[in-house]
């Protein structure tokens, strides 16, 4: 499991293009890695872009 992997395996799940267990196997990591590493890249709630 590489940060690319995941990270390739995070957008095509995040994009629809492959389910959670696909993303996971393709990411090389289990589904509840890969799900923990969608909560620790996700953009918090709270956050907006800097107005400038």
């Amino acid at each position: 499991m590489t940060s690319k992997s995941v990270s390739t395996a995070l957008t095509l799940y995040r994009s629809r293009t492959l389910t959670l267990e696909q993303a996971a196997t393709a990411g090389g990591c289990s589904t509840t890695q890969l799900e923990e590493s969608a909560r620790a890249f996700a953009p918090s709630a709270g956050t907006t872009p800097a107005d400038d």
